[in-house]
């Protein structure tokens, strides 16, 4: 059966244009774009997003740097969609990522590592959410 995660390409993503490099790997690991836009996070946004981080001393850090720029956030369907995102997109350090995962291809550091995926079914729907309303995803366009 397939499930859904979220990926968000991060402003680092954006900044160094590679949006497009970063889709067709994502899609040519067999997941299905439902739903994706570009957008720019506030701080209220960003900090509602990341709330689970609040008490991290990398919080701030973090809400500055998902503020800095456009990001974009895509809706993404597979079978094991999290746990096979989690692999392609490798270690959230990407000193740490195994070659040929997003991160060790196109990340410069652990606080801008190119971007996020959801860790688990359940954050992935919460994740979605915050993103996107039902209507805005594929089935209700019958694709």
């Amino acid at each position: 059966m397939n499930n859904r995660t979220l990926a968000i390409l991060k402003p680092d993503c954006v900044r160094k244009n590679l949006i497009g490099d970063v889709i067709t790997k994502i899609t040519q690991a067999g997941f299905k774009v439902v739903a994706m836009k570009m957008t720019k996070l506030n701080k209220d946004t960003a900090g509602g997003f990341y709330e689970v981080h609040k008490d991290r001393p990398f919080f701030n850090d973090l809400l500055t740097f998902m503020t800095s720029g456009p990001c974009v956030p895509i809706v993404l369907e597979k079978e094991n969609a999290v746990e096979d995102f989690r692999k392609l997109i490798g270690a959230t350090n990407p000193a740490e990522a195994d070659e040929g995962t997003i991160r060790k291809l196109y990340a410069d550091n652990v606080e801008q590592n190119i971007v996020h995926g959801s860790d688990s079914d359940e954050n992935a729907a919460k994740e979605i959410s915050h993103f996107f309303s039902r209507k805005e995803l594929l089935e209700n366009y019958g694709l």
